[in-house]
């Protein structure tokens, strides 16, 4: 892939106090543009990568950089790093504190020293991309649980990010509500932010990501998220199962039928376009 690496880790390795290593000796690139699935098993080291990619945590050894430049971890070199990179939790209640949604979503351009004409031109911003302006002055504590992730994710959009690290965004919501949120995050790509999504749903993945970084023992795989979600032996290893939409692939390939893109069918509407309509039902009568 020759997109530039905006984010890199660098042989990076971490355990926490009294625990287990978690990653060893991991590289890791995000490379601006490209929609990012993360995918492992529960376990795997997801969370704690995200964490490490936006600061949270230190990694005990290695390296993060960005635009090839080592982050430093003193205020000037956090508040540059979070200012490139948002981490947005599973959890919204793990987030969300502030009495009504735009106090919440001001929380992090305030936390900048911004003049408060920056701020609240931000805050209008980040409700207007997460399509919640009509509630800014709702309490938090009265949103819904789709409303509340929408909340969290217009909190870290507020600090214009290039990079949005979201953590399994799409749990807990129904499907009107994953449709909407998938909308939301093409129109931030379209304005130029770089997305990862950390999901256990593979399908999801396939439709929506470009690159696919599976999270194995032996390390981080990454690649184009077709190629990389054909990948028996890693998706085992990562604990995943194979993609419906790779699976039809495969069926029409052996039938000697079109697959449409190199790719194959991503989405159930590409393959409904691919399969012919089924002939009429025959009518058989009894004979007189």
């Amino acid at each position: 892939m020759s997109d530039p690496a905006l984010v890199t880790l660098r042989g990076a390795s971490f355990a926490y106090e009294d625990g287990p290593t978690v990653l060893k000796d991991l590289d890791f690139d995000i490379r601006e543009g490209r929609a990012l699935a993360l995918l492992g098993r529960n376990g795997s080291g997801k969370t704690t990568l995200m964490r490490l990619l936006s600061g949270g945590l230190r990694p005990r050894t290695g390296q993060l950089a960005l635009a090839g430049q080592p982050v430093s971890y003193d205020r000037r070199g956090l508040t540059r790093l979070r200012t490139t990179v948002q981490l947005v939790l599973q959890d919204p209640d793990d987030q969300l504190f502030a009495a009504s949604v735009a106090q919440d979503v001001s929380f992090g351009p305030l936390n900048l020293g911004l003049p408060d004409t920056e701020v609240r031109s931000r805050v209008g911003e980040a409700l207007a991309a997460l399509d919640i302006t009509d509630l800014a002055d709702r309490p938090t504590h009265l949103l819904s649980y789709g409303q509340r992730k929408r909340a969290a994710i217009a909190g870290a959009v507020a600090l214009r990010p290039r990079v949005l690290i979201l953590d399994e965004p799409t749990a807990g919501l129904d499907p009107d509500g994953q449709e909407r949120l998938l909308v939301t995050l093409a129109s931030l790509r379209e304005s130029g932010t770089t997305v990862v999504m950390a999901t256990h749903d593979v399908d999801l993945a396939l439709r929506w990501a470009d690159d696919a970084a599976l999270l194995t023992p032996s390390g981080a795989h990454t690649g184009p998220v077709a190629a990389m979600l054909a990948r028996t032996d890693l998706l085992e290893r990562a604990g995943l199962r194979l993609p419906w939409g790779v699976a039809a692939t495969r069926l029409l390939r052996a039938h000697g039928l079109p697959t449409g893109s190199a790719a194959g069918p991503r989405t159930a509407e590409e393959l409904a376009l691919l399969v012919p309509p089924a002939a009429s039902p025959v009518t058989v009568t009894g004979a007189d």
